[in-house]
């Protein structure tokens, strides 16, 4: 594999920081490095959460390397767009709990990556956008979609549309990040978050996040109904019934993880 993308393994917590100088740009190698990364943390029975950052502090990511776009070769642009969709697809669907950690500018798809997460935080210094219309193209890596429905409609149509960018303060106003913490501090302060997942059953939070974005792309009474099936496919886990057990015998609960379980 490339340094474009360190890998960093910290018992249940994996960091990964984007490390192609200066901007931290994506190629289709490394997009598809990350979809491997994913894929393989998704096997690792000690894996439970995932924290992404940028190396330094003036970018999280700026997107795409424009060199990479400068032709007119439909299947080269083809394979790009398509290594975007798939890979942050993927790391949408990761069986434990992302946080995008951004110190710094997040940039097409750099911001993409971290729609792509569960959880965002962000320095205070950081700046959002999508600015693919500026350069007569489009968000590829599900941008349109995941932008839309964490933040509306209408903030959507600014942000891609206009090419508004954002502070961290407004992210935070809009509901695209959740906390905005001192310039330097994301890192530490996604790993202190992410802390609590030793706690959860990695079977129930699987099923929980699989829940909450299946929200996205059903009716409400489809919800309830897999909602209920998805319980009782719990109930049949042996995650749920030492979790009982450690509770009612006052013990930390010893969970067997998803790769195990499958």
């Amino acid at each position: 594999m490339s340094d474009a993308l360190i890998v960093e393994h910290r018992e249940y917590v994996s960091v990964l920081t984007f490390n192609n100088p200066p901007a931290h740009t994506w190629t289709p190698e490394s997009l598809q490095q990350l979809q491997q990364i994913v894929l393989e943390l998704n096997a690792n029975p000690a894996n439970r959460a995932l924290v992404l950052t940028g190396a330094g502090d003036k970018f999280f990511s700026a997107g795409a390397d424009l060199q990479r776009f400068h032709h007119r070769d439909v299947t080269q642009a083809t394979d790009f767009s398509t290594a975007f969709g798939e890979a942050f697809q993927v790391l949408s669907t990761y069986q434990g709990v992302s946080i995008a950690a951004i110190n710094g500018y997040a940039m097409g798809g750099g911001l993409e990556v971290a729609l792509a997460c569960d959880i965002r935080i962000a320095e205070q210094h950081a700046q959002l956008a999508l600015p693919e219309c500026a350069v007569g193209l489009l968000p590829c890596g599900l941008g349109t979609q995941q932008l839309a429905w964490l933040v509306g409609e209408q903030w959507a149509k600014r942000m891609v549309l206009l090419g508004e960018r954002l502070s961290a303060q407004q992210a935070l106003t809009i509901g695209l990040v959740s906390e905005v913490v001192e310039s330097g501090g994301a890192l530490q302060h996604c790993l202190a978050l992410a802390e609590p997942v030793q706690k959860q059953s990695p079977s129930a939070v699987e099923s929980c996040k699989e829940l909450i974005m299946a929200a996205r792309d059903q009716t409400l009474s489809e919800g309830y109904a897999l909602e209920r099936q998805r319980f009782i496919q719990l109930w049949q886990d042996e995650n749920q019934f030492e979790g009982v057990s450690a509770f009612l015998e006052k013990r930390p609960p010893q969970w067997r993880s998803n790769t195990e379980e499958k």
